[in-house]
């Protein structure tokens, strides 16, 4: 079985990824750690290698063959990542989401930063992600349309989205 799981910034993809990963056996193929690979191995911070990307669209093929390339290696993963659900040939695809300042209220606490701070890095990042799904690949992120499941992750604690994402699972094998 091969699942995406795609959100904004601080909506619990990588949490609840990492649950299914450890509880259930999945690989976790992470889009977000190529990108931040990417952008160590280029000396550049995330908002800065962001905006970089927004004019060079091959990084986002890189992140994108990466993905389908390992998620083609394993029978059981989870592939996280924004654009996962369009390039992924899942047998589930779930988009989490939750409010914007308890998203920024979360990245805060994780990263050891302002409120104020994660909250305009977040702005910038979603702004500078948005235009490139759309001038690259003429996809809108706002449509959900795409998901077989959509979970507001700010109404439960990490292991009630877990046993959600559980239960379709079971639901879909």
């Amino acid at each position: 079985m091969k699942i995406t799981i795609g959100g904004l910034p601080g909506s619990g993809t990588t949490t609840s990824a990492r649950l299914i990963e450890r509880n259930l056996g999945f690989k976790h193929i992470y889009a977000g750690l190529i990108f931040r690979e990417l952008a160590e191995e280029r000396g550049m911070s995330l908002e800065e290698f962001s905006k970089h990307a927004e004019g060079n669209r091959d990084i986002d093929n890189l992140i994108d063959r990466k993905q389908k390339e390992l998620s083609g290696k394993y029978e059981k993963c989870i592939v996280e990542g924004r654009m996962a659900a369009y390039f992924v040939n899942a047998d589930l695809k779930i988009w989490l989401t939750a409010p914007f300042d308890a998203r920024a209220e979360r990245i805060a606490n994780r990263e050891r930063k302002s409120l104020e701070e994660s909250k305009k890095e977040i702005k910038m990042r979603e702004r500078s992600e948005k235009k490139r799904y759309k001038k690259f690949y003429g996809i809108d992120i706002d449509d959900l349309s795409v998901y077989d499941l959509i979970i507001n992750t700010d109404k439960w604690e990490p292991a009630g989205v877990y046993k959600i994402i559980k239960k379709a699972i079971e639901v879909k094998r």
